[in-house]
């Protein structure tokens, strides 16, 4: 009897065990964040804004809340990446579907061919950049012009290839700029990006029609300068038909200790086309980063200065404090970040 008794104990045992190993294949993550800012140059109540993506508001306000869902099986799987609030809907830009708009950040399956090579398909955020959507992956709360110019997701198929320890390559084929659902003129785009020792250089095409971003090609790195100060660089051009933008950011950051950093973003932004003197923008931004467990508490100070830009609109809308138009604006933001 007390021989049964073990017996039964153990398959018990094994058969959680079993069960454990299998569920642990579901994988959760996300974050939560929210944040207060206030126009250090300008009124709050007038509309102002830098124009860039996100944080647009002033008072408290809410960025978003993300949950990643993932499974991973032996050679294939599946991640939907689900973002709500504000943040979420402008990451987004379905308009076709009232329930995806604002929900749908990323979904896509997977598959491992082989050791080295991943096909993915389906809807998945930009290689084009060095900031992301979620603020838990970016230094800087607010985002950069470079950031809010390119492409946010591509909907299609790519595949990544790892053609040694320190280098990569990712072809795509997907629908053209930031239409992620459907696409309804026959026109696809072409993505590519090769990966050197952690640099990264990224090109794009559509045919610059029916709104879409035409050709732009972007360099993404950085270099651990010493162990505890690293230096970020970004720096694209973009043209559609003689025209579109180019920028190039640097993003030098410090830690001071295991729990505090203080990073600058130093941004300069332009347009080219047809004309002499067209607009551009140089953007400051400082930024400390305070990590309590999970939780990120970032106090920023930014400053927007435009040339060529007599109406105080460029990207957003610039104001001084006695609500005429400006060449600069300058505000500060205190954000809160809870990763798990």
């Amino acid at each position: 009897m007390k021989k049964f008794l073990t017996l039964s104990l153990l398959f018990v045992a094994a058969l959680g065990f079993a069960q454990e190993e299998e569920t642990s294949k579901l994988s959760i993550s996300g974050s939560v964040d929210a944040y207060y800012q206030t126009y250090l140059t300008a009124p709050d109540n007038e509309g102002v804004s830098f124009g860039t993506a996100f944080a647009g508001k002033s008072g408290f306000a809410l960025g978003m809340a993300n949950v990643i869902l993932g499974y991973e099986g032996e050679k294939a799987g599946a991640v939907v990446d689900l973002a709500f609030g504000p943040k979420g809907t402008g990451a987004t830009l379905v308009e076709s579907d009232d329930f995806t708009n604002g929900i749908v950040n990323q979904a896509y399956v997977y598959w491992n061919v082989s050791e080295g090579t991943t096909l993915t398909f389906g809807r998945w955020n930009t290689f084009l950049g060095y900031e992301v959507i979620a603020p838990a992956g970016n230094f800087n709360y607010s985002c950069s012009y470079l950031f809010s110019s390119g492409p946010f997701s591509h909907m299609g198929l790519k595949a990544d290839f790892a053609l040694s320890d320190d280098v990569s390559l990712m072809l795509a084929v997907t629908n053209p700029w930031d239409t992620n659902d459907i696409s309804m003129t026959g026109e696809y785009a072409l993505g590519a990006q090769l990966g050197f020792y952690g640099q990264y250089l990224n090109l794009y095409y559509d045919s610059g029609k029916n709104e879409g971003l035409g050709f732009e090609i972007d360099y993404t790195g950085g270099f651990d300068v010493s162990d505890s100060f690293f230096l970020g660089i970004n720096a694209a051009y973009n043209d559609n038909d003689g025209a579109g933008f180019y920028g190039a950011a640097l993003y030098p950051q410090l830690a001071t200790s295991d729990s505090f950093s203080i990073g600058l973003r130093g941004e300069y932004f332009a347009l080219h086309g047809d004309g002499d003197d067209l607009p551009s923008v140089f953007a400051t931004t400082l930024t400390g980063s305070y990590t309590v467990d999970n939780l990120i508490i970032k106090p920023e100070v930014r400053l927007d200065a435009l040339t060529n830009v007599d109406s105080g609109e460029f990207y957003g809308k610039f104001l001084d404090n006695d609500g005429m138009p400006s060449e600069s604006l300058a505000a500060f933001t205190l954000a809160a970040i809870y990763s798990f």
